[in-house]
């Protein structure tokens, strides 16, 4: 990925926040065919392999993701947050130079790894139960596998198959106006937050801070 040193954030935990908060991957493998893509949500894990745990998911059995990959390539998952398109006319210096253009915000994290397939009903269960649990955690009354009917959850259980990423690397990517001036960010912020996209203005707010 193509990171001006003003867009690079290298803190892990920043990454590893942005992936819980939208965990949703496009995955991208090598296949006998050629590059293939899937959408799958992925829970980070903190225990793996390697320093920076790992990532943990599962996929339809009838998805030929499981049994068409290079194993000896890596594979990359990619999480991107909110993102959003910025005027020139938000640009408080755009009456004084009128030298400004459109562009897109956005933040990014690609995360590199050892594709590992986990056919074990209880590897699953367990991480079907560790995602659920994460992604439920902010409902009031949280809903667990155990509340399904127990025939009901074996079943399906037959129908998917677990992924394991070994994470060996990471790039994380927040194009938020860090190369525009004070004024012009303190402008975007406002009229992000105008125009209902709170959580980009946040994104630009943290990104300007010492």
């Amino acid at each position: 990925m193509y990171i001006p040193k003003h867009f690079d954030e290298p803190r892990i935990e920043a990454m590893r926040a942005l992936i819980r908060s939208y965990p949703l991957a496009t995955l991208v493998t090598l296949s006998a065919d050629g590059l293939n893509a899937n959408q799958i949500p992925l829970h980070w894990a903190e225990e793996g392999d390697t320093p920076y745990g790992s990532l943990r998911g599962h996929i339809a059995r009838s998805n030929p993701l499981w049994t068409d990959f290079d194993q000896q390539a890596e594979v990359l998952a990619v999480f991107q947050s909110e993102n959003a398109y910025i005027s020139p006319s938000w640009y408080a210096t755009k009456p004084q130079t009128g030298k400004v253009v459109p562009t897109w915000n956005y933040a990014a994290v690609h995360v590199y790894g050892k594709l590992r397939i986990i056919d074990d009903p209880a590897w699953i269960r367990r991480q079907l139960q560790a995602m659920t649990d994460e992604f439920e955690a902010g409902f009031p009354e949280p809903w667990s596998v155990a509340d399904a009917p127990a025939d009901f959850t074996e079943r399906l259980l037959t129908q998917i198959v677990g992924i394991e990423i070994s994470v060996t690397r990471l790039q994380g990517k927040w194009k938020v106006s860090q190369n525009q001036p004070p004024e012009n960010r303190i402008s975007v912020i406002e009229a992000l937050r105008e125009s209902g996209q709170a959580a980009m203005a946040d994104l630009v707010v943290d990104a300007v801070k010492p």
